[in-house]
């Protein structure tokens, strides 16, 4: 109940007013039955921005730590996040992965829309990277179609580190439904595995027109980072 409360009365309203979305190819979300919905993520206004426009329900595997976090932003985020259906997802340890799967298909079982960025986080620099083959795990084991969608317009909005994100207008662009059929019973085999993920990015791309990058996100980033903060200093003595 909540959820409509928050996309109708309170949320919905305000990112409307602030982003002023332009909307392309809404009619390619199936109007009922399972569906994901795979798009690129470049900021936190995304989460929110993507479940405002869709005329169904969508639920999104967000990671755990948006709803652990400490003190009063930390409880706000975990409010919003529970309140807008998403799921917390711990991403760390072996099992991290399978509790993910786990998760989405039960989304998918009960013929919802689900909701995957297959960069797995965001992209620190407004650049489309490497997808993970959760995705298309996922696709073949439910058997359900995959929407491609691009947020335009988001990073520059709000990038990371920015909490209050600028006014300025953006696009939600969504792709025609992929079918992955051809490759039932085949979710063991990863160079099927990467071949469907690679396409869902490509289709994603398509509709982004972002720079690509042969190279996973969350690599990139922890590059960047460490340079950021310089070379470590051999100890004294």
């Amino acid at each position: 109940m909540f959820y409509y409360v928050l996309k109708y009365v309170l949320l919905g309203p305000l990112l409307r007013l602030v982003f002023r979305p332009r909307i392309e190819g809404l009619e390619q979300v199936p109007v009922s039955g399972p569906a994901i919905i795979a798009g690129n993520h470049l900021s936190f206004s995304d989460h929110f921005l993507m479940p405002a426009v869709l005329k169904r329900r969508i639920t999104f595997l967000a990671k755990a730590e948006y709803f652990t976090g400490p003190g009063l932003k930390g409880r706000l985020t975990a409010f919003f996040f529970r309140g807008a259906g998403q799921i917390p997802v711990d991403r760390s340890g072996k099992e991290a992965g399978q509790a993910a799967i786990r998760e989405g298909l039960g989304v998918l079982r009960r013929g919802e829309l689900l909701g995957i960025y297959p960069e797995g986080t965001r992209s620190h620099d407004g650049r489309l990277y490497k997808g993970k083959v959760g995705v298309a795990v996922l696709a073949l084991t439910a058997g359900v179609p995959v929407v491609p969608c691009a947020m335009i317009g988001t990073f520059e909005a709000q990038p990371p580190g920015r909490v209050v994100p600028r006014i300025r207008p953006v696009t939600i662009r969504f792709g025609e439904p992929l079918d992955f059929s051809r490759y039932a019973g085949m979710e063991r085999e990863k160079a099927v595995l990467r071949a469907i993920t690679d396409e869902i990015v490509y289709a994603i791309l398509t509709l982004s027109g972002q720079e690509y990058v042969d190279e996973y996100a969350a690599v990139a980033k922890e590059r960047q980072a460490a340079k950021e903060r310089g070379p470590r200093r051999a100890p004294l003595g």
